[in-house]
């Protein structure tokens, strides 16, 4: 048996269209920062610096989009963590 992390919260049974990035999506039983004993003890952190930076980074530049088509976004398929090889954006 191999564990694919990359594959985690992405079954189409569990989460309507898992392919698209849906910040708002509820995360009942989502797999990220564990559950449980096995709970990361950085979770919290990691979704306050979220609430904060998100927002500060969209206030300095308002214009923030990709530079390229989402269809070329460069993700990594082949890594323990599933995540982007880069992102390119305009402001």
């Amino acid at each position: 048996m191999i564990c694919s992390l990359p594959a985690a919260n992405r079954d189409h049974s569990f989460v309507d269209d898992p392919d698209r990035l849906d910040v708002t999506r509820e995360a009942a039983g989502h797999v990220a920062f564990g559950h449980g004993v096995h709970h990361c003890l950085g979770a919290p952190l990691a979704r306050m610096e979220l609430r904060m930076a998100l927002p500060a980074l969209f206030r300095r530049f308002p214009g923030l989009a990709l530079a390229d088509p989402y269809e070329r976004t460069d993700f990594r398929r082949f890594s323990v963590v599933f995540g982007l090889n880069s992102l390119r954006v305009t402001w």
